[in-house]
């Protein structure tokens, strides 16, 4: 059983990199990105997006473990 569960684990890797390698090599037009006055180089559509995938999957855990240790802070008894 173990066996199988590996195979299907490295069959879904392969699935989402082949996923992944299709979508930057579609994705080749130049832009350039424009915020708050401050503008990127032209760089392919894909960087920006996989960036921004990377990004959100580093912050998204971040702010998780932010909140929940809001909650589970202990309330004090001067509050009360």
């Amino acid at each position: 059983m173990r066996g199988v569960k590996r195979v299907v684990v490295v069959l879904m890797v392969l699935v989402v990199a082949l996923v992944v390698l299709a979508f930057v090599l579609e994705n080749q037009q130049e832009v350039s990105l424009s915020f708050l006055g401050s503008a990127t180089g032209q760089l392919p559509v894909s960087v920006f997006v996989v960036v921004a995938l990377i990004v959100g999957m580093l912050v998204g855990p971040l702010l998780g473990v932010l909140v929940r240790k809001r909650r589970h802070r202990p309330i004090s008894a001067a509050r009360i």
